[in-house]
């Protein structure tokens, strides 16, 4: 549609992201937290993270097991760890609370605090100035950024991850519940990396094969020096483009920096790609951002 764009929207197809403030209050992040310590409290540690590493052919089920505990999240809500937070016998050498890396992919689905979230109205608003006319839920993510263990995120473009025909289809809702500081693993971006397609695939690998996802293409070296740091206070929103890239540095504080995102893809004359590892089940089709 000609009509005029505000300038945010302007900044956000020149940088590939943008930065709102305060976009939800701190009363919406602290549900959202008094909501994941309900989850964790629940939780069942996933039997494959409980197993013994012996045998080469027990390691093989137990990272078989880890695929496939991975490749079918998209429709639950599961627990990934960090590295090193379990024993050989599966038992946490830290309190399970701190050891959490992530908790994913369909809380927007299965959690009526995080579904409120997702598809609050203020979000919905967003959505329609962005001009999406039908926008739908592909995942969501809540992470954790443990203080002094919350590993860092490489360089990347989400939409190695969640390809779409054409490109420029996903956009990811990012937002700190806590302060997001350099100290405790902020995001940076490269600005106006949107533009130039992607390089690097994520594919489902073929049944049978020992992972069960592979990479195709490779991801260039970038330069440290394009990247800007985005720090942000509780209740900012980032949005971020599907193919802006973007990283985090390890947590060195002593801070968590915990977080809730979530993909919206537009719909409307998208196809989604069918070697996504993230597919919509019947179960769980994509649902509708609007309400």
């Amino acid at each position: 549609s000609g009509g005029e764009q505000s300038p945010c929207l302007f900044q956000f197809r020149e940088d590939g992201f943008l930065v709102l403030e305060h976009f939800f209050t701190a009363e919406e992040c602290d549900s959202m937290r008094s909501a994941i310590r309900r989850i964790i409290a629940g939780m069942e540690v996933p039997p494959h993270c409980r197993t013994e590493f012996s045998t080469k052919e027990e390691e093989q089920l137990q990272a078989q097991g880890s695929s496939d505990y991975f490749l079918t999240s998209g429709d639950k809500i599961r627990f990934f760890f960090e590295k090193g937070v379990l024993d050989e016998r599966g038992n946490f050498l830290i309190p399970k609370e701190k050891s959490i890396s992530k908790i994913g992919h369909a809380l927007h689905a299965h959690d009526p605090v995080f579904k409120q979230i997702t598809h609050s109205s203020k979000v919905q608003e967003l959505g329609r100035k962005l001009g999406l006319e039908r926008p739908v839920v592909v995942q969501s993510m809540y992470i954790f950024k443990q203080p002094g263990i919350g590993g860092e995120v490489t360089p990347h473009q989400d939409a190695t991850f969640l390809h779409t025909e054409p490109l420029g289809r996903v956009l990811g809702f990012w937002i700190a519940l806590e302060d997001a500081t350099q100290e405790n693993g902020c995001l940076w971006f490269i600005p106006g990396s949107h533009t130039n397609g992607i390089t690097r695939r994520m594919v489902r690998a073929a049944p049978g094969t020992s992972t069960c996802v592979e990479f195709v293409g490779s991801e260039p070296a970038y330069d440290d020096s394009q990247f800007i740091p985005l720090p942000i206070s509780k209740g900012g929103l980032i949005l971020i483009h599907g193919e802006v890239v973007h990283k985090s540095e390890l947590n060195s504080s002593d801070s968590s920096r915990h977080v809730f995102t979530f993909h919206v893809m537009e719909a409307k004359d998208t196809s989604w790609s069918k070697e996504n590892w993230l597919q919509p089940t019947p179960e769980l089709p994509f649902p509708s951002l609007y309400t």
